[in-house]
C-alpha cells in the first residue's frame, strides 16, 4: 500500500532515493540513510523563491525623493541552480538604475536578486528577471544589470574549464541609448569599493 502511494505521489525523498539505488549506493547504509531528507530541505531552501512575488519583496519600500545620480548596488553575492543539470553556479550581481523621482530601499535589491536566483534558472533569464523587476516597481529612466558567474556544470564535468566565468549584461532606458552612462557603470562595477 504504501509502495503504490509512493508511485502514485513521489516526493524528492522518494526520488533522491531511487537516485542513490540507480548509482549503485545503499540508501539504508549509515551515512546515507538521512540523505533523502537532507537533499529535500536543501532543494526546498535553494528552490525557495517560487514562494515568494515581487509585491511582498517590495513590501512598499518605494520612497519618493529626487534624485540625480546613478544608485548603484554591487557585489552582490548570490547561489543559484542551473536547469539543465541542477549544479550551482554562484558569483556577483550589480544593479543601477537612474531615479525619475522614486528610489527603492537598500535591502530591497538584494531580496529581489535572492528571489529570482532561488528558482532552477539560466544566468541569462536571472539578469533579464531583475532589470524587469526594478524596472515595474521603480519605472527609472534606465537600468542596467550585469551578472558574473562561475558554474559547476562546466567547471566539474562537461569542458571541466574551472576558472571560466560567464558574464550576462541587460540594459534598459537610458542606460541602453546612453554609451556614456554604459561607460559609467562599467567603470563603477570594477572599481575598487571605498573603504570607510
Amino acid at each position: 500500500m504504501i509502495d503504490e502511494q509512493k508511485e502514485k505521489n513521489p516526493t524528492i525523498r522518494d526520488a533522491i532515493e531511487i537516485i542513490l539505488t540507480q548509482l549503485g549506493e545503499n540508501p539504508e547504509r549509515e551515512g546515507l540513510k538521512a540523505t533523502p531528507i537532507r537533499v529535500e530541505k536543501m532543494y526546498r531552501e535553494t528552490c525557495s523563491g517560487y514562494q515568494q512575488n515581487l509585491k511582498e519583496i517590495v513590501n512598499g519600500a518605494v520612497f519618493h525623493e529626487k534624485s540625480n545620480g546613478m544608485v548603484l548596488v554591487k557585489d552582490i553575492e548570490f547561489y543559484s541552480l542551473c536547469e539543465h543539470h541542477m549544479l550551482p553556479f554562484f558569483g556577483m550581481v550589480h544593479v543601477a538604475y537612474l531615479p525619475d523621482e522614486k528610489i527603492i530601499g537598500l535591502s530591497k535589491i538584494p531580496r529581489i536578486v535572492d528571489m529570482y536566483a532561488r528558482r532552477l534558472q539560466v544566468q541569462e533569464r536571472l539578469t533579464t528577471q531583475i532589470m524587469e523587476a526594478i524596472e515595474e516597481i521603480l519605472q527609472p529612466k534606465g537600468c542596467g544589470v550585469l551578472i558574473e558567474a562561475s558554474h559547476l556544470c562546466a567547471m566539474m564535468r562537461g569542458v571541466k574549464k574551472d576558472q571560466a566565468k560567464l558574464i550576462t549584461t541587460n540594459f534598459s532606458g537610458l542606460f541602453l541609448k546612453d554609451e556614456t552612462i554604459r561607460s559609467d557603470f562599467f567603470n563603477q562595477v570594477n572599481q575598487e569599493s571605498v573603504k570607510v
